[in-house]
């Protein structure tokens, strides 16, 4: 028994040990919240420099994060990425020298716990976006362009040869009439008259107006094409698609959410949290043009409308001015959209609506925003209830009514200020 006890006391020096660095690095683990750092990442500076699953000014962040799991470490680098690069962190050293030595600005505000919820949310999103791949899904999204061009072109032809077909079957009927006069009646020899008979300019006009088959088929051909023209007209009344208005700073989309992959919520922070998407003040711009293309006489205009002195830094207010921006995509009155509802309760992307926003130089609208168009949409696109908390709740006072349990408006959104308050 001696022996053993020996053996043990030996052994449990290197076996405590061992479960302290299990410990340690189970709670360097990433435990933070999605959810949340899916909103801190929209809505922070994140998302002027990171994407999550592509590279722009900085990393991917999808990847980095999966390949760095001590959220510890992570804090560290957001808080000063230089002083872990100067005291030779082999990680950060790596890290520095794979991404061309691009210094990352140093965020000593953002806490831990931040760090954590944006790491888990990366990862989070790096995950679905590799699963989506994996399986390719195939995008089903068709709009509302109306009658095919193959469809109105049909009909003209079939107009067309009807009318040839009339004009064929005419011409049959009167030379077999004439072929039967011939037949009956005697040919008998006149003398010629040596008086001039006028010619009848309007014989032949004349001849087909008595012809009633004839006359019909030109005016139902003439109320049809009249009556599809009409048509077409009052189906697009007031659908302004492709209008492209003229705007008094030039914003090149392409160059920022395609070439430099900033996303839209960056500048349209009301789309997430708010019915209006809201247009983005000036300030918002401010944060990268203070020191970017200052000598852009675009940039210019944006200094004058804040009253701004690059030379001094400084703002005067007494020479600020409103941009008066130009709006594009326009409702009813009696129309009800929130943005907040569809993008984040719905998931979707702004370029559902929108278009392809990246590539557009100038923007322009691209979808009719039609009822037809939105009746559609709601038609196809599918519900994912999962981590879903409206729906969640609907679920739950669905339950509550099958129970026979009381379910009051408040239960079912009633006090929300969206609701009457638009």
């Amino acid at each position: 028994m001696r022996s053993i006890s020996l053996i043990l006391k030996k052994f449990s020096g290197p076996v405590l040990l061992l479960a302290c660095f299990t410990v340690l690095g189970f709670s360097a683990k990433a435990q933070g919240d999605a959810k949340k750092g899916e909103a801190l990442f929209k809505t922070s500076a994140c998302a002027g420099c990171h994407a999550i699953d592509k590279r722009m000014t900085g990393p991917a962040l999808g990847d980095v994060m999966t390949s760095i799991t001590d959220d510890k470490w992570l804090a560290k680098w957001v808080h000063d990425s230089q002083a872990l690069v100067k005291a030779n962190d082999h990680q950060a050293v790596d890290i520095f020298n794979k991404y061309n030595q691009s210094i990352m600005p140093a965020f000593p505000s953002v806490s831990d716990v931040d760090v954590a919820d944006i790491a888990a949310y990366a990862r989070a999103e790096w995950k679905t976006i590799q699963e989506a791949k994996a399986k390719a899904p195939v995008a089903a999204a068709t709009g509302d362009s109306g009658p095919s061009n193959l469809v109105v072109f049909g009909l003209i032809g079939v107009i067309v040869l009807a009318f040839i077909i009339i004009l064929i079957l005419n011409r049959v009927i009167g030379t077999l009439e004439r072929l039967l006069s011939k037949g009956s009646v005697s040919l008998i020899e006149e003398e010629v008259s040596e008086e001039v008979i006028p010619v009848d300019r309007w014989a032949t006009v004349k001849k087909l107006a008595k012809n009633k088959k004839l006359v019909f088929f030109i005016l139902f051909c003439g109320t049809f094409a009249l009556g599809s023209w009409t048509w077409f007209a009052l189906w697009n009344t007031n659908v302004h698609t492709g209008y492209q208005p003229v705007q008094p700073i030039k914003f090149p989309h392409d160059l920022h959410a395609g070439v430099m992959q900033i996303q839209c919520q960056y500048c349209h922070s009301g789309a997430f949290k708010s019915k209006n998407a809201s247009i983005p003040s000036l300030n918002v711009c401010m944060n990268c043009h203070k020191t970017v293309k200052t000598e852009s006489p675009e940039i210019q205009k944006i200094y004058a409308a804040l009253g701004y002195d690059p030379q001094t830094a400084k703002y005067d207010s007494s020479k600020a001015r409103p941009i008066q921006w130009i709006r594009i995509h326009n409702l009813p009155d009696f129309a009800y959209f929130n943005h907040s509802q569809h993008v984040k309760v719905g998931g979707l992307k702004c370029q559902t609506c929108h278009g392809p926003v990246e590539t557009m130089k100038e923007v322009y609208q691209y979808s009719p925003l039609t009822m037809k168009w939105c009746i559609q949409c709601h038609k196809r696109t599918d519900i994912n209830m999962k981590g879903n908390a409206y729906y969640e709740n609907m679920i739950q006072v669905h339950d509550l009514i099958k129970r026979g349990v009381k379910v009051t408006p408040a239960q079912l959104g009633g006090i929300e200020c969206g609701k009457c308050h638009y």
